[in-house]
């Protein structure tokens, strides 16, 4: 699931902030964090994750019911094709093939469905994320904060990350977990399960 989200922060990774210019009597000050990091910090994180989880698995066992039905239809075709009048078994084949193309399609609109639920769940943290980085810079006196992704080198004490979770009321010193830390597989209905198989039977007239 973190995976993806990492798509969703993208425009967070570099924050600017114009209205701190630096000024003759102001130097230059610049900080640095980890939008990523921060969020897998905070509590929304886990209830994003169950959420998506949910979801998923609600996805899923859909999908796996239309293959079920694919299948077992796709079984009975093949066992009786051959003594089938052409009327039903021209019938057969085009419910067999409109069930292969509801499948594909149900796989696109279930990622698509994933995609937007993870977008709903995690916009508004990120939103929160964003506004509290920019109120430590101000009232820290920075002039920039970039993302440490972009970072090459820079002193300790340039990471505001403790402070924004401070700000956002998670306590840094109970933050074991890395920027890179655990990131939870984003689950995706449509490829975890084999592609129907295709009708191996051929009209017979």
């Amino acid at each position: 699931m973190m995976n993806k989200i990492k798509t969703l922060v993208v425009a967070f990774l570099l924050i600017s902030f114009a209205s701190f210019a630096q000024t003759s009597d102001k130097p230059l000050k610049i900080g640095y964090t980890n939008v990523e990091y921060i969020l897998l910090q905070m509590p929304e994180s886990k209830r994003i994750e169950s959420e998506l989880k949910t979801h998923s698995t609600q996805l899923e066992s859909q999908l796996k019911n239309k293959y079920s039905e694919y299948e077992t239809k796709l079984q009975a075709y093949e066992k009786s094709a051959a003594t089938m009048d052409k009327v039903v078994r021209d019938d057969k084949e085009k419910e067999l093939m409109n069930l292969n193309n509801s499948i594909q399609e149900f796989q696109r609109s279930a990622q698509a469905s994933l995609q937007q639920k993870e977008k709903s769940l995690v916009d508004p943290v990120i939103a929160k994320i964003d506004q509290a980085i920019k109120d430590v810079a101000k009232e820290n006196g920075y002039t920039y904060v970039i993302s440490n992704q972009a970072l090459l080198a820079g002193p300790e004490d340039g990471d505001i990350s403790p402070l924004v979770l401070k700000k956002l009321g998670v306590d840094p010193t109970k933050v074991t977990a890395e920027p890179a830390a655990t990131k939870p597989a984003a689950q995706t209905p449509a490829k975890t399960t084999t592609t129907p198989a295709k009708k191996s039977s051929k009209k017979k007239n």
